[in-house]
């Protein structure tokens, strides 16, 4: 796969809630940074992140994605319909660096802010 296939792959996983498929797709030394939040190092702490997350539906829409060699980099708009019965819509800018067919890194920049107040 290319670097926006894997990418596709992955959103396309999210979508789907398929989270082996999601899990299968991060390098072992993964990092993973919500901007506003801590960043996460390695696959387990991202897939207790992952599979912790509270929705009963996940809609990622792509609006754009380009590459810059193994670099990816995608504007989104993360959807989600929580546990709790609220659904959340969050304009997301991500940035992907992949290594040999995984996601070595991984930062997502979004308002937390815009979330929590959906949350509420």
């Amino acid at each position: 796969m290319t670097p926006i296939e894997t990418v596709e792959a992955f959103i396309e996983g999210w979508n789907q809630m398929d989270w082996d498929t999601v899990i299968g797709l991060l390098a072992d030394d993964v990092v993973y940074h919500n901007i506003p939040m801590e960043k996460l190092e390695g696959k387990a702490a991202a897939e207790a992140f992952i599979r912790g997350m509270q929705a009963d539906a996940v809609d990622w829409i792509t609006l754009n994605i380009a590459a810059n060699g193994a670099v990816v980099l995608t504007e989104r708009v993360d959807n989600f319909k929580m546990s709790q019965g609220k659904d959340v819509s969050v304009p997301v800018m991500g940035t992907f660096e992949i290594e040999n067919g995984k996601i070595k890194a991984w930062r997502d920049y979004f308002d937390l802010n815009t979330f929590a107040s959906q949350m509420a």
